[in-house]
């Protein structure tokens, strides 16, 4: 479902520090508080992640005004929406928000355009600033405009839903799971979508998920919500390499890269992708991208193993030199998680106590990374 929220005959906002997102929330519930202070980027992609239950929808609607903490302050690029203490609250109706939730719940009986015309007609023209022409460039949408919803995939209707959130001139996008009721099919076609939103629109999005691949690829900054609290909250690939946090132990520890596009050998299938400011490269099994442009890549721990020379003759194509940095070593497991300079980035390596102990692993010491898989995230 999507509810459009404008500002509509809104008080004159309170102005504070701008280029910044600064939230205080405290709200309680039957069996559940919420009790949150962020400070987030003022643009980008701010993304909520955690298990079910975790608060990252009561976070959400507390953004929107849907829900009033009892204690709470909301400043958003200068403008407050929220201050207990001086006994401010803007009203959900009247902030300057696009909501999108997991489904797009468009009107039936009205086409494309028209479902896009009703959140654009919602503010005065005055107050537009973004026209219906740049919505659909943005969300790819043109040639669906004559289509009624009962005729679109679930990926276009909610592209159709995102579009209209965002002709209400919202200075803050609201993500609740959008992908969350799509099939994999489906989610690969909208993502390059929100990617394009990230990348061109100046406002900031907060996007909630539990969708660990979503956030590696689309966010700027992460919050990790556990229980109602922030155990976590920074730019992603700093925030995913914090030696403090229990999830780190999972399986699914890993290190999110940004790359540029060198060349592909179409003999082999392979592309390869410079770090930046080296002349270090990963090679992984794509098609072909445009040379020059921006992606970002996943490496997962599991599949970094360390060396203290470099292999000549292996299976293994991304042999890279790296530095350690430093290590995370609990007694009650077999693995140590060791973590690696390469070039500016930093990867991790799950490796064995054993392995560990044999290597004789030091801070500051060189040796190779051996990454034995890179996953393409998308454009970053």
């Amino acid at each position: 479902m999507i509810w459009p929220l404008q500002r509509r005959n809104a008080p004159t906002p309170t102005l504070g520090g701008a280029g910044a997102i600064q939230a205080r929330f405290k709200v309680e519930h039957a069996g559940f508080t919420l009790d949150v202070d962020l400070n987030l980027p003022g643009r980008g992609v701010s993304a909520l992640f955690g298990h079910s239950g975790s608060g990252k929808t009561s976070c959400l609607r507390c953004f929107a005004g849907l829900d009033r903490p009892s204690e709470g302050y909301l400043q958003v690029n200068g403008e407050v929406w929220q201050d207990s203490a001086q006994g401010l609250f803007v009203p959900a109706h009247k902030r300057a928000v696009g909501y999108v939730f997991q489904g797009a719940n468009l009107f039936a009986h009205l086409s494309v355009r028209r479902n896009l015309e009703y959140g654009l007609k919602r503010i005065p023209a005055a107050q537009r600033r973004i026209a219906l022409e740049q919505a659909v460039a943005l969300l790819g949408i043109g040639h669906l405009l004559q289509r009624l919803p009962g005729k679109l995939s679930g990926g276009e209707q909610q592209r159709v839903g995102i579009a209209r959130a965002l002709l209400t001139s919202p200075r803050m996008l609201l993500l609740d799971e959008p992908l969350a009721a799509l099939d994999l099919k489906r989610k690969q076609e909208v993502l390059p979508y929100l990617e394009r939103l990230h990348s061109e629109l100046q406002m900031p999005i907060i996007y909630v998920s539990h969708a660990p691949d979503e956030v590696a690829r689309l966010a700027d900054h992460l919050v990790l919500l556990e229980d109602g609290k922030v155990s976590a909250s920074g730019p992603l690939k700093e925030t995913l390499l914090r030696a403090d946090l229990p999830f780190i132990f999972e399986d699914d520890a890993e290190a999110v890269v940004d790359a540029q596009v060198m060349a592909h050998d179409p003999a082999y299938g392979l592309l390869a992708v410079q770090l930046p400011g080296s002349d270090i490269s990963l090679q992984l099994p794509h098609g072909p991208l445009p040379q020059g442009q921006s992606v970002r890549v996943k490496i997962k721990a599991r599949d970094v193993s360390l060396s203290l020379q470099q292999a000549q003759h292996s299976s293994v194509l991304n042999l890279l030199p790296a530095r350690v940095v430093d290590w995370i070593n609990v007694v009650e497991q077999a693995h140590v998680l060791v973590r690696v300079q390469v070039g500016r980035e930093q990867l991790m390596a799950r490796i064995t106590r054993y392995s560990f102990d044999r290597l004789n692993i030091q801070r500051e010491q060189s040796l190779w990374a051996q990454v034995k898989s890179v996953s393409l995230l998308g454009a970053s």
